[in-house]
């Protein structure tokens, strides 16, 4: 039987089911923030901007995309898609710290440490690396023990040593550098692929109904959309608006980072995007499941302005 994807009873497209995701998602992750206590108002304060502040949710909308297709609340997704996003938000923050990129602008305001100062940010990006396992691990979420413990191990794995520390790393590394093509696809592959794969991945365990040979397939799918993804953001970072974006426009080219622009083309570039969306595509239809998202997921990656 064919699941029918769905939020709140309604089926959507993704134009539609995108700002549903938005709205649910803050909603619950504004919640579990105020229900700390006040202790450090100003961490708190610096937690809820960084992780509050815009944003595509896009990670979060894989969690449920991957989720409902096999036929799972949105009230047990939740907790994924809300701990996903806590670990995307902090890498955001540390990124953007003058250790690393030393960027000023992120979703069109400041930077959380011009905003606060570059202690509060390093404490509030650890603080939310650590909310992330806590809302994780909430009881609340009805989940099997297992399923919780296979959800904790693919989001530290995928986020620490083995997937985006490890990408963040390589990428400072090669700064001022001409890499080769193959180390830049290694270095997205764990910088942006492995929470985009966390994610497809954590909705599919979170599901507790998808085989092992479909969890195969969505994990092909997840990291021929995570590139595409990556590629995408290159390719906007040289033809993109920055008032659009968010961000300064043209930031990779004055750190003289290796993309896939400056190795391919501007030109080759996008197609190449454009053809691992169509390859996620065509994996993930392969499903007995109403994919329909996750593909309208793909081709947006390759069609966004931001």
């Amino acid at each position: 039987m064919v699941m029918r994807l769905n939020f709140k009873g309604i089926v959507v497209d993704l134009k539609e089911f995108a700002p549903k995701v938005v709205t649910r998602v803050n909603s619950f992750m504004e919640n579990y923030l105020n229900s700390l206590d006040n202790a450090a108002p100003n961490l708190k304060a610096a937690m809820s901007y960084g992780l509050l502040l815009g944003g595509k949710r896009a990670r979060p909308l894989l969690v449920y995309a991957t989720g409902l297709a096999f036929g799972q609340s949105e009230d047990k997704l939740d907790y994924a898609a809300a701990a996903i996003e806590c670990v995307h938000a902090y890498s955001l923050i540390h990124d953007d710290m003058p250790e690393m990129d030393n960027d000023k602008l992120r979703r069109g305001h400041e930077t959380v440490h011009v905003k606060f100062s570059q202690t509060q940010a390093l404490l509030a990006g650890d603080a939310l690396q650590t909310l992330a396992f806590e809302i994780l691990s909430d009881k609340n979420s009805q989940l099997s023990d297992k399923t919780v413990a296979t959800l904790t191990r693919i989001l530290a794995t995928k986020a620490g040593y083995s997937g985006m520390c490890a990408g963040q790393a390589i990428d400072l590394d090669s700064e001022g550098k001409h890499i080769p093509l193959e180390s830049l696809k290694l270095l997205h592959s764990k910088k942006t692929g492995a929470l985009i794969r966390a994610a497809v991945l954590m909705g599919a365990y979170a599901s507790e109904r998808a085989t092992s040979e479909e969890i195969a397939i969505l994990d092909e799918y997840a990291t021929k959309v995570g590139l595409a993804f990556q590629v995408w953001d290159d390719v906007l970072d040289v033809i993109g608006d920055t008032k659009v974006m968010g961000k300064i426009q043209g930031a990779d080219i004055s750190l003289d980072k290796s993309t896939y622009p400056s190795l391919m083309g501007i030109e080759k570039a996008q197609q190449y995007a454009k053809d691992c969306a169509k390859e996620a595509i065509e994996v993930v239809s392969k499903l007995n499941a109403d994919t329909s998202l996750l593909e309208q997921f793909a081709l947006f990656t390759v069609t966004r302005d931001h």
